[in-house]
C-alpha cells in the first residue's frame, strides 16, 4: 500500500505539471494573438514558477534507493575539543530538527548526552516522515565550524568539529519470497516407539534450502502438515538469518564511523572572519551561514544527491580558513 501511495502520488504529480504547462503556453499563445502582453507575462511568471518546482521534483525523482523512502536516525557527535565542539553538536542538532520541520517532518529525540558546560557530547534523533533517509543520507560525514568563541575570554577564533551518521529505520514487515526451484523436498519414513503406532508411510519431510543450505524437518503423521510446519520452520530460519544479515550491516556501519576522521569534512560553516558555508564535495556555498544553520539545507542536500548520482566532481574540494 505504501508503494502504491507513492506510485499514485508521483503519477498524479506528472498529470498536474503536464496540465498547468499545457494551460501557460495556452494562455502565451492567446495572449500574442490578442496583443495582451499583460496575459503573457503573467504566464510567462508562472511557468518559471513551474520550472522552479520541477527542479525540486527532479532531484525527488532521485530517491530510488531501497531505503531512501523510510524513516531515518540521525546521530550526531561532538568531536574533541570540548565545550567548543560540544556546542557545535548542539547547533548542528538544532539546525537538523528546524529542517525537519520547515520540510514537514516529525522528530523524535532517542537519546541524549549533555555536555559538561554547554551543548551536548552526542545525541540521537528520529526523523519520521516520506522519505527522511533519502534527504539526509548525504549528512553523514564531518561539519567544519569556524567562528570567534563565545567560550573563550580572549575572543579567539577557534575551529570545532562535529560527526554526523545518518542510517535508516528498518521495516520489519519482511516478506520471505520461497522459490520453488530452490528448495527441494525428501521424503522419509519416520521412526517410532514400535507396535502398532510405527508410521508405515514415508510422511515424514525434509526441506533443504539449496542457496543457504538450510534443512529442516518435521515427522508428525500427515505429510501435508509436516510439509506445512517444514515450511513455516524454513520461513522463520530465513528470516533470523535476513535479520543478522541487517544487525551486522548495521554494525559495520558503527565501526567504520571511525574512517569518518577529521580529515573528512563534507562541509565547512565559516562565521569569522567572513560569512561562508561551503559544501566541500559539490562546492554549493551560501554566504547566509544564519540561514544554514536555520535549516536552509534544501541546497545543499539537493546537489549532494545529484553528485551521487552523477558522479560529476563538481567544485574544487579545498578546506575554507
Amino acid at each position: 500500500m505504501r508503494e502504491r501511495q507513492h506510485l499514485e502520488n508521483s503519477i498524479n504529480t506528472i498529470r498536474d505539471i503536464e496540465s498547468e504547462l499545457a494551460e501557460h503556453t495556452g494562455m502565451i499563445e492567446l495572449g500574442e494573438e490578442e496583443g495582451e502582453e499583460a496575459i503573457v507575462a503573467e504566464a510567462e511568471g508562472a511557468l518559471a514558477k513551474l520550472n522552479s518546482q520541477m527542479g525540486r521534483r527532479q532531484v525527488a525523482a532521485l530517491l530510488s534507493g531501497e531505503a531512501d523512502g523510510n524513516d531515518t536516525f540521525v546521530e550526531i557527535h561532538a568531536g574533541a575539543g570540548g565545550t567548543e565542539s560540544q556546542d557545535w553538536a548542539a547547533m548542528l542538532l538544532r539546525m537538523y530538527v528546524r529542517w525537519a520541520e520547515q520540510n514537514g517532518y516529525k522528530v523524535e529525540v532517542q537519546s541524549q548526552s549533555p555536555g559538561e558546560e554547554a551543548g551536548i557530547k552526542a545525541t540521537t534523533i528520529l526523523v519520521k516522515g516520506a522519505n527522511a533517509f533519502g534527504w539526509l543520507k548525504t549528512e553523514s560525514g564531518v561539519h567544519r565550524l569556524v567562528r570567534i568563541s563565545p567560550f573563550d575570554s580572549q575572543s579567539r577564533r577557534h575551529t570545532s568539529f562535529s560527526s554526523v551518521w545518518v542510517y535508516p529505520v528498518i521495516d520489519d514487515n519482511v516478506e520471505i519470497d520461497i522459490q520453488d526451484k530452490d528448495i527441494r523436498v525428501d521424503t522419509y519414513r519416520s521412526s517410532g516407539a514400535g507396535g502398532q503406532h510405527v508410521n508405515t508411510t514415508d510422511s515424514a519431510v525434509r526441506i533443504t534450502h539449496m542457496p543457504t543450505g538450510i534443512v529442516v524437518t518435521s515427522s508428525e503423521k500427515s505429510q501435508h502438515q509436516n510439509r506445512a510446519n517444514a515450511m513455516k520452520a524454513l520461513r522463520a530460519r530465513l528470516y533470523d538469518m535476513e535479520m543478522k544479515k541487517r544487525q551486522e550491516s548495521i554494525q559495520e556501519a558503527h565501526e567504520s564511523k571511525s574512517e569518518i576522521g577529521w580529515g573528512h569534512q563534507i562541509r565547512s560553516y565559516v562565521l569569522q572572519p567572513y560569512q561562508l558555508v561551503k559544501d566541500l564535495r559539490t562546492g554549493v556555498e551560501s554566504t547566509s551561514p544564519d540561514a544554514v544553520l536555520g535549516g536552509a539545507l534544501n541546497p545543499f542536500m539537493e546537489a549532494a544527491l545529484a553528485h551521487q548520482v552523477t558522479g560529476s566532481d563538481g567544485a574544487a574540494h579545498e578546506d575554507i580558513e
